[in-house]
């Protein structure tokens, strides 16, 4: 699994500065310089790569992650 950090939402509503997002898988996304990313309205959308700097957690601070994202949704 892997995240990202928005480092510039400017011209997206979806998008919050210096939040960590989950990226979904996506090769043809890369390829065209954006990734797939679930956003503020729950769903993956493409969005520019530039906007992001991709980080990488242990597994343990993944479970974490992943263990609020299913609290913020109930």
């Amino acid at each position: 699994m892997k995240f990202a950090i928005c480092i510039t939402s400017e011209g997206y509503n979806d998008l919050e500065n210096r939040k960590i997002y989950r990226i979904v898988p996506d090769e043809k996304a890369l390829l065209a310089g954006c990734l797939r990313v679930i956003d503020e309205s729950g769903e993956d959308y493409l969005y520019p790569t530039d906007s992001f700097l991709i980080v990488e957690f242990s597994d343990e601070i993944e479970t974490k992650l992943l263990k609020s994202i299913v609290a913020e949704a109930a």
